[in-house]
């Protein structure tokens, strides 16, 4: 093996460690927390690319306080291998005033799947959505433990995912799931219930059409006496809370709901780098160069400069010389290799540019646009997920080491303030708005 298939061995290895794997109730985690999908999707995506990467193999994550030039350790095969990185202090440590930990389990013990920050000490929490019984919202005291019950999701006779898209606003609680009932055509139907308590209503029904080629809707929002989303893709509307038939939103034919009021469409490797605020109507562009690939919020972007190139390659074939085919193809004579050549958060107008650890999560939202999640080497090789925060440099180990299997989960990516993920028989509940 070459010093360069070693290295590039070493990278595979590791971004099939860091990619999102099955956690216990994920399925239903990814039907109940529809609004952080995309993150995580692209999360994954990023690390397929990781095969065509031929530059910036173990370069040191040196804003996480490991060397910048490490010194090789030799293995016991004899090869050299990159030193571990220096690990930051837990979570609970570096930030104290962000940090809950709960039980896993309610006291009944039912599982539960964290949605959203109702205010300060109230966490928004979901079951049944794991195991196909009855679905129930409850709110959960963060300070005495207790949950309440809010309100159970009414079952409907020939629904195809559980309750999607939570979000919360004006003391109301919303959220959507797909029907298809005898001889209707498919649609998402919008639910709401206060978030003192009460039985759920229906706001209305959205029309799904082909979902293969439409998709769902997502960016659920409360804003006002209404309520926004979009269709996966693109297509703002909103609905009175009250009822009624969902007008589009003006300006916004082909967009997508990045943070209430603000709006954007996903173009090339650019996305939300347009930006229109549907209520006043202020636009607001990017900085973005030729050469970046980037992910925007409403005030910076991050992302990564990457230079392609195409490199020839010979053509499979067998032990008898015949070549082998690529599925029902020939396989390309060409391949497309990417070199990262830096990687970056600035605000959008592309002032305070800041160097990125060179293992943060490409694709994934920063939680306020600050908190980017990455991984680190760790004593005998293992992999350690930290939380690093663009704003001070600081960086906090989260707590998260892979499975027996090698896999780790990574927690829900988002824009907003709340993270969580469990460990053991504990869940952490990261407030990021209270870190200053």
């Amino acid at each position: 093996m070459t010093e360069l298939e070693d290295k590039l061995s070493r990278v595979l290895s590791g971004a099939a460690h860091r990619a999102p794997q099955a956690p216990p109730g994920l399925i239903a985690t990814v039907k109940t927390r529809h609004r952080r999908r995309l993150a995580r999707t692209t999360a994954v995506r990023a690390v397929a690319a990781v095969v065509l990467v031929a530059g910036g193999v173990g370069v040191a994550v040196s804003a996480l306080g490991a060397s910048a030039e490490p010194r090789p350790a030799v293995s016991a095969t004899g090869r050299p291998e990159p030193s571990a990185d220096k690990i930051p202090p837990p979570i609970e440590k570096v930030w104290p005033q962000a940090v809950h930990k709960i039980p896993a389990k309610l006291p009944d013990g039912r599982t539960y799947y964290p949605q959203l920050l109702l205010d300060d000490r109230t966490l928004l929490v979901m079951t049944g959505a794991s195991d196909g019984k009855r679905q129930f919202l409850w709110s959960y005291d963060l300070g005495t433990g207790r949950p309440r019950q809010i309100a159970e999701i009414p079952p409907t006779k020939g629904s195809a995912i559980f309750a999607d898209g939570v979000a919360a606003g004006g003391g109301n609680i919303v959220w959507w799931a797909s029907y298809k009932e005898a001889g209707s055509p498919r649609v998402a139907r919008i639910w709401t219930v206060p978030a003192t308590g009460g039985r759920p209503r229906p706001v209305t029904d959205v029309p799904l059409g082909n979902v293969m080629e439409q998709g769902h809707i997502n960016g659920l929002t409360v804003t006002g006496s209404d309520v926004a989303f979009a269709y996966e893709k693109g297509g703002v509307y909103r609905v009175p809370l009250s009822g009624g038939s969902p007008q589009p939103v003006k300006g916004a034919e082909r967009h997508h709901i990045l943070q209430w009021p603000w709006v954007g469409v996903h173009r090339g490797k650019a996305i939300f780098r347009e930006l229109l605020n549907v209520e006043t109507g202020e636009r607001r562009d990017a900085v973005v160069k030729a050469d970046e690939e980037v992910r925007c919020g409403v005030d910076r972007c991050a992302g990564v400069a990457v230079r392609y190139k195409t490199v020839k390659v010979e053509r499979p074939r067998n032990r008898s010389g015949k070549e082998i085919k690529c599925g029902t193809r020939r396989c390309p004579d060409t391949v497309q290799s990417q070199t990262i050549l830096r990687r970056f958060v600035r605000d959008r107008d592309g002032s305070h540019e800041r160097e990125l650890p060179s293992t943060f999560q490409r694709g994934d939202d920063a939680g306020l646009e600050r908190f980017f999640k990455v991984t680190l080497r760790g004593p005998g090789n293992q992999d350690v997920l930290a939380l690093y925060d663009a704003e001070t440099g600081r960086s906090a180990d989260l707590g998260i080491r892979p499975d027996a299997k090698g896999g780790m989960a990574i927690p829900d990516g988002g824009l907003d303030r709340l993270m969580t993920y469990p460990i053991k028989n504990e869940m952490y509940v990261l407030d990021l708005a209270a870190i200053k």
